[in-house]
């Protein structure tokens, strides 16, 4: 089994979360699979990245609750 491939840093600069705007940092989804997570407290959203594309579908979020 092969890693899925990674976003590049330098796009991790560029993208915001389509629903509130936010930045969007590396994280891991509840598969394993790599994920861009919002960092809006009120509204924490994560998007897949699917053959190192993000995919920034508001129908393709999912809430994460944050501690």
């Amino acid at each position: 089994m092969t890693a899925e491939p990674q976003v590049e840093d330098w796009v991790h600069d560029l993208l915001r979360c389509p629903v509130t705007g936010t930045r969007l940092v590396p994280g891991t989804g509840p598969d394993g699979g790599p994920e861009l997570v919002g960092t809006d407290p009120s509204r924490t959203l994560a998007y897949p990245v699917r053959d190192g594309v993000p995919v920034l579908l508001a129908d393709e979020a999912r809430e994460v609750e944050v501690s």
